[in-house]
């Protein structure tokens, strides 16, 4: 069994998935998430209770949390990339020493 964010999509009489702007929108927003690393269950949950009512408050949790998520791994991609930039830095030294 697989599970996917995507909501269900119309499809046409043989069978083929008929993507309207709506569905098109949804496959925009899930590849972004996915992009930048958010799972499948919290987007399916997202999806999920946006077709449900008075669920506000529960989706911008889920979106919150990703967003804490985002900030945290950039920070620690920003420390990477600050010892990386000291050790280029180091090296270039070296070799302009040379």
């Amino acid at each position: 069994m697989t599970y996917s964010p995507l909501p269900r999509v119309k499809r046409t009489a043989s069978g083929i998935r008929d993507f309207d702007e709506e569905a098109c929108e949804w496959v925009e927003f899930i590849k972004c998430m996915r992009d930048c690393g958010v799972q499948i269950a919290p987007l399916t949950e997202y999806v999920s209770l946006y077709f449900e009512e008075g669920t506000e408050q529960q989706r911008l949790d889920i979106l919150r949390e990703q967003c804490e998520r985002l900030f945290r791994q950039r920070a620690d991609l920003d420390a990477i990339i600050a010892r990386l930039d000291a050790k280029i830095g180091h090296y270039e030294s070296v070799i302009d020493e040379q």
